[in-house]
């Protein structure tokens, strides 16, 4: 092997000679990975130890390091390197070796069976490899082998000790197994072969369950040997004897978590369902734990109420349609439903004194699935017996829904919340499967409920029980068309009656009037008597998300009822953006982005008429409208004082600078020419928000103006103004470091190139730095942000046609267009991603056409100094590409392929699989 490792620790770190795979330089290696301070020692030592294990010297080092002298961390290493040896590299093993290397692992295993635990496990991973490797052919027998090696009476070492040991190595195999890198065939060969094996070990895990004098820690062994062996698929008739030995376990604390993990993992291997005779008996089984579920309830004893839950869940909801198949069964059968129900409706709050409820859920997914999937006949049966239960589950859901009283959620950590949360959602997404169970019965079971409630007047109610009803009956109209419905009107009458004095009842009053939006759009007659409530709560800062959201859905779905409710929406949004105004704290500032947003909403809703086109490069052109006034600009106009008021407090904040300009963005586009009495209010209130804060929000509003009027010669003055003014101070920005902000580069090349489309003359006006605009472009093309490079030769590509019209643009084309040739050709020559080559060609494409007296000039010489755009280009290639292009001066896409075929010779990828890419 060649020498040429690194040592660490022995010379110094990182500057060591290269030193040969010794126990010496092992041992001190291993000491500088856990005891050197120095972290790039740790690291260096870890790789030269990765290095050692897959060394041929391994072999000889691995047993020398296993010597009783050594510390187990020493130890520990040489066993894990035996084991990637024999794991990794078996076929460098010759054939006469094997019984020696097995002799030799089986002799440690019988020293460490009193020693050190973690090397005793490795040693038993590297034998159980071994014996993966020889199966079945080189050792035939190998599981019974180990089993009666093990049992030897002539061997040093205690009778507990071998035993333990043999019950590692019994568990590390099936283990070893499942994660081996063994090939299909192999795999498959080998798993027939453990199969029979198990014969073997199975008899022997009974014998030491169920002996009396089995000490505690073999029986706690035992368990998880069984557990490791269940999940190669082992026939669940093979395993009936021991599951119920572990049921009789369960009685044992100290043995209870092994017990649920190996009935566990028995009842759940895929190939259980097969063997239904075992699953009945299984079932009395599971339904004897009841009594010691309902007394770790009342002991408010967690661990045991979970893992009783999991046994019965794991059988529910595995098996349920092999269960319901057994028809004259349905009794014991629809006992472990209860028996999982009371698992559902455990007392307590979620996550906080319980956390078994939420281990059920897909369980009634699964059954309920079962049900309906059977043929109509035994359907009819099944729905009779499990409708009420559903119904039950639906109250016992519910129940569990609810948040407990306001002091004890007040003690609750943030993520304890958050947990309920989820959970809440987990119920709600419960609620909505089982409607299809259950259908309008269901929502018209909820619907009495809460009149009930709502209207006796025997006991107060809680706002938590009301809260649930809402919660479930708004969990069902999210998704389902609730709209024939005969419940909804009542319940649409029953929202007001309910005395709001908690957030989270209001925030579910809120959505479930969301959840109504669509049924609202059909009964317009029924806004007036929610829309005050909704009103009512954007006063609320706590409350802005919820009544936010649903005043959104009202305005989509209600869109052409809206008008006469509009001027009272504006109303109170303005009086509470004023009133949150004036306290400029965090939690306002949240409060008033949303309701900004709910604005802009509202703009884009109340514009009934239709748009001709709608996308930029177009005329934007609005069909007449009947009606009078537009009623978006009677609103913004009202709003216009109040948003310079919310920036007067705001101008720094830059989320709610983007919401400001959302608003506008959707105004301007949504009203078109309507919107021209306010454009020199709004280009000087830009101009403000640009100069605090440049953002690229401001500068995309800009480009709509730009678009939309900058060729009225009335409001050319004001967007000229504005214009100048973002340019000028995106120029300053250019110059303190432009990199931080490619957001604000690509929005800007947006702008310019929308000006040289819109409306030319802009770049004719003397204050503008056409020199200084050029450059920041060319810089703009060597950045890393493939949307910004894509916008800056949308800039040049729509700059370059107008050399010969706008007399600044060719000055500049005529004194920097070498600096920009430059640039494109860097990029072709690799530094660019090759998926904007098309870009760069489109550049190249418009000075040919353009400016060819000049291309022609600059391109002979920017390809002259060696290596320029890339090392790997000969002279006569460089020549060729210039000629080509020079020649091409109408086919686009034949200059892109140019391009291509230029930028793969320039990275070293022509003719490789790369330019399978193209």
């Amino acid at each position: 092997m060649e020498r040429r490792e690194e040592q660490p620790g022995a010379a110094g770190a990182g500057a060591a000679p290269a030193l040969d795979f010794t126990v010496e330089n092992v041992e001190k290696a291993l000491h500088q990975l856990y005891y050197d301070p120095n972290i790039e020692n740790k690291n260096l030592a870890q790789k030269w130890l990765m290095q050692a294990q897959v060394s041929p010297q391994a072999w000889h080092f691995s047993w020398q390091l296993l010597q009783p002298d050594k510390v187990p961390e020493i130890q520990y290493f040489g066993a894990s390197a035996l084991h990637i040896k024999i794991s990794r590299y078996w076929s460098d093993i010759p054939t006469d070796q094997y019984e020696s290397l097995k002799a030799q692992l089986f002799s440690q295993i019988t020293h460490f069976a009193s020693g050190s635990k973690i090397v005793l496990t490795r040693l038993c991973v590297a034998l159980a490899s071994l014996a993966l490797s020889m199966m079945p052919d080189a050792w035939p027998c190998a599981v019974a082998d180990m089993v009666r090696l093990f049992q030897a009476e002539d061997s040093p070492v205690d009778g507990q000790g071998r035993c333990l040991a043999l019950l590692e190595l019994l568990t590390v195999l099936p283990e070893e197994f499942q994660t081996s890198r063994l090939p299909q065939y192999r795999k498959s060969l080998v798993r027939a072969s453990l199969a029979v094996e198990c014969g073997a070990v199975f008899p022997l895990l009974e014998q030491l369950l169920q002996q009396p004098s089995s000490p505690s820690c073999v029986r706690q062994k035992v368990l998880k040997c069984f557990s490791s062996w269940v999940q190669l698929e082992v026939p669940l008739q093979d395993c009936e004897a021991l599951i119920q030995a572990a049921f009789a376990a369960l009685q044992d604390s100290e043995l209870f978590d092994s017990s649920v993990e190996a009935i566990v993992n028995a009842i759940s291997q895929p190939d259980a369902q097969r063997y239904v005779n075992t699953l009945l008996k299984l079932i009395p089984l599971v339904l004897g734990l009841q009594d010691q579920l309902r007394q770790a309830v009342q002991n408010g004893d967690m661990e045991t109420s979970h893992g009783i839950c999991r046994i019965a869940v794991a059988l529910g909801e595995n098996h349920s349609r092999a269960l319901l198949d057994q028809v004259e069964h349905w009794q014991s059968f629809l006992a472990l439903v209860n028996m999982i129900m009371f698992c559902t409706g455990i007392p307590g709050h979620y996550p906080v004194n319980e956390t078994t409820s939420s281990l059920t859920l897909t369980f009634w997914y699964t059954l309920q699935d079962d049900i309906l999937s059977f043929e109509a006949e035994k359907q009819a049966v099944y729905q009779q017996v499990y409708r009420p239960v559903y119904f039950q589950l639906v109250d016992v859901l519910l129940h569990k829904a609810q948040f407990p009283s306001d002091e004890e959620y007040g003690f609750w950590s943030s993520d304890e919340k958050e947990q309920f949360r989820i959970y809440r959602v987990d119920i709600s997404d419960t609620l909505m499967y089982v409607y299809e169970m259950l259908g309008a019965e269901l929502l018209s079971n909820l619907y009495e409920k809460l009149g009930r409630l709502l209207t006796s007047s025997e006991e107060p109610y809680s706002w938590q029980h009301t809260e649930a009803l809402l919660y479930g009956f708004q969990s069902i109209a999210e998704t389902i068309d609730v709209n024939y419905s005969d419940v909804v009107p009542g319940l649409i009458g029953l929202i007001p009656r309910i005395s709001i004095s908690n957030v989270q009842l209001a925030d579910t009053v809120m959505f479930t009037i969301g959840a109504l939006s669509e049924w609202l759009a059909d009964h317009p007659v029924m806004i007036n008597s929610v829309l005050p409530l909704v009103l009512h709560a954007l006063g609320n800062p706590e409350l802005s998300v919820s009544s936010v959201s649903t005043l959104k859905k009202i305005c989509r779905e209600c869109k052409y009822d809206l008008p006469p409710y509009a001027a009272n929406i504006v109303a109170v949004s303005q009086d509470v953006l004023m009133k949150q105004i004036h306290k400029p704290n965090p939690s306002n500032k949240l409060a008033i982005v949303h309701i900004l947003g709910l604005l802009s909403n509202l703009f884009t809703t109340l514009d009934v008429s239709h748009h001709e086109d709608d996308h930029e490069g177009s005329e934007l052109r609005k069909l007449p409208v009947p009606q009078g006034p537009n009623p978006v600009v009677v609103v913004l106009q009202q709003v216009f004082q109040l948003i310079q008021k919310v920036l007067s407090k705001w101008l720094n904040d830059a989320q709610v600078v983007e919401a400001v300009c959302a608003i506008f963005e959707k105004s301007v586009k949504t009203l078109l020419d309507d919107f021209a009495p306010m454009v020199p209010q709004l280009c000087e209130m830009l101009g403000r928000m640009y100069s605090t804060i440049p953002q690229a929000s401001a500068l995309d509003l800009t480009r709509q103006l730009v678009h939309i009027f900058a060729h009225e010669p009335a409001h050319f003055p004001p967007i000229e103004a504005l214009f100048l003014l973002v340019t000028s101070v995106t120029l300053t920005l250019f110059q303190q470091g432009p990199r931080d902000h490619p957001d604000i580069v690509d929005s800007f090349m947006q702008l310019l190139a929308q000006a040289l489309k819109r409306k030319p003359d802009l770049f004719l006006c003397e204050r503008l730095d056409v020199k200084a605009v050029f450059q920041c472009a060319v810089l703009a093309l060597k950045f890393p942000e493939a949307p910004t490079v894509k916008a800056s030769c949308g800039f040049f590509t729509e700059l370059l046609p107008r050399c010969a019209e706008v007399e600044p643009v060719g000055k500049v084309v005529q004194e920097d267009g070498r600096m920009l040739l430059i640039a494109v050709l860097e990029a072709i020559g690799g530094q660019a991603s090759r998926s904007l080559m098309d870009c760069f060609a489109d550049i190249l494409f418009a000075l040919n056409k353009h400016c060819f007296s000049l291309l022609s000039m600059w391109i002979k010489e920017a390809l002259q100094p060696p290596g320029f755009p890339s090392a790997r280009l000969s002279p006569e290639q460089k020549d060729t590409f210039s000629q080509q292009i020079l020649r091409e001066r109408v086919n686009k896409r034949r200059v892109k392929e140019m391009v291509k075929e230029f930028t793969l010779l320039c990275r070293g990828l022509h003719g490789t699989d790369y330019t399978a890419d193209y």
